[in-house]
């Protein structure tokens, strides 16, 4: 991987993804982008890994979007569906993210953090879809009817306006609050809490909620009764209770 994206593999089954640009203020440029693509891909295939926490070095940005000065000398005009690294999107995964929003997350870094599962966010950050600012467009956007209201997100895509992360809190962008020194802790704090349960469990709770998002009510639950039966038939499942009854703490396998 280059010096772009840094990843850092935690003994402890917590990868730490940290766009490495404080400069560009974590733009989105090509060699951010080639190691993000590079760091998914490691996280899913590493057995070890069971949460990923993306995060920005630097006080001031998360990621600030795309590479306006690529774009401007490549004339680009639609960008092409494969480049950006999202997670769930253009990316494959099947584990758990976390976006630790240090800074601003404008644009693409808005993205990026829309496309984590979950967001803590320090107090000082500031979020904006502000491609109405430069001419450009967010259709990466749209899946964001399903987590804040619709009058909100109009405001949101209309305005290109920032709102801060207090805001962010309140419309159920974003799930933590931190102050700056504490972020990191307290996203490790909610991946811990995430490996706590039964990989295969934690799986399959994901999978429901995107069941959940993408279809109506009696296609959500067939679906999800289906990718629940992995889960049920695993060792885990058995483990789970046991463990239990002898009052002790479950040891999954994910199995």
């Amino acid at each position: 991987m280059t010096d772009a994206v840094v990843y850092d593999a935690r003994p402890d089954g917590i990868a730490v993804i940290t766009l490495n640009r404080p400069e560009t203020r974590n733009c989105l440029s090509k060699d951010v982008r080639e190691g993000l693509f590079e760091a998914w891909d490691r996280f899913e295939h590493d057995p070890d890994a069971r949460v990923a926490i993306l995060t920005g070095a630097g006080e001031k940005a998360f990621c600030a979007g795309g590479d306006l000065k690529e774009m401007v000398e490549t004339g680009m005009r639609v960008p092409p569906r494969d480049m950006f690294p999202l997670p769930y999107d253009t990316i494959e995964l099947s584990k758990p993210t976390i976006a630790a929003v240090n800074g601003v997350a404008f644009a693409g870094g808005w993205m990026i953090a829309q496309a984590c599962d979950l967001c803590v966010a320090s107090s000082t950050a500031r979020f904006a879809i502000t491609e109405v600012k430069v001419g450009r467009s967010s259709p990466w956007a749209s899946p964001l009817i399903h987590m804040i209201p619709q009058r909100i997100m109009m405001e949101i895509l209309l305005t290109g306006k920032p709102i801060t992360a207090q805001r962010a809190y309140e419309i159920g962008l974003v799930n933590r609050i931190a102050e700056p020194e504490d972020l990191l802790p307290v996203a490790l704090e909610l991946a811990t809490d995430v490996l706590a349960g039964a990989p295969l469990s934690v799986r399959a709770a994901r999978e429901t909620v995107m069941l959940a998002t993408e279809m109506g009510r009696s296609a959500a639950l067939q679906a999800a009764r289906h990718a629940a039966e992995y889960c049920y038939t695993s060792d885990d499942a058995q483990e789970g209770p046991r463990a239990f009854a002898e009052k002790r703490s479950p040891r999954w396998t994910g199995r």
